[in-house]
């Protein structure tokens, strides 16, 4: 199956809204609302996975922090459909928003369920480190979520 990544669109909306229900079931998923709302926001960044129908498989959002001096980014969100995992789309939806946030510069922060096998090792394929735990992050089940850290590509062509 032929997958491309394109702009996520606020037609988008209420699929990431259902997707999130099937997804994040005990921790307060999405609203339409709230995808409105990222979408919206002038510092974030939204992509979208799509099959060659167009069908919305998954989606993935990065924001923009920090100053022009001390930039940072923080990805808010990868999702993927369940019927179609392990065919490479949250690895193509992560590598899109690490692009942009090597054009934006500094490091790349983000939360992940501490259980969440698949997603840990995939950010850490990409250079991401356990910086720290935060305890029931995740509501109403209350689950812990690990800070992870990608340093700033710019500092590793230093070393």
């Amino acid at each position: 199956m032929s997958v491309r990544i394109d702009a996520l669109r606020s037609d988008d909306v209420d699929r990431c809204a259902e997707l999130e229900t099937v997804l994040f079931p005990g921790d307060d998923p999405w609203s339409a609302d709230a995808f409105r709302s990222e979408l919206a926001s002038s510092h974030n960044y939204y992509v979208a996975a799509r099959d060659e129908s167009g069908t919305l498989l998954g989606y993935a959002g990065l924001a923009r922090l920090g100053t022009g001096v001390d930039p940072e980014s923080e990805v808010h969100t990868i999702g993927v459909d369940p019927g179609a995992r392990r065919r490479g789309i949250g690895g193509a939806l992560l590598t899109a928003l690490l692009h942009v946030a090597d054009r934006w510069g500094g490091p790349v922060f983000l939360e992940v369920r501490t259980d969440n096998d698949a997603a840990i090792a995939l950010y850490r394929g990409e250079g991401f480190e356990v910086v720290g735990t935060r305890r029931r992050y995740y509501q109403p089940s209350g689950a812990d979520a690990y800070t992870m850290r990608r340093p700033d590509r710019r500092e590793e062509l230093r070393r």
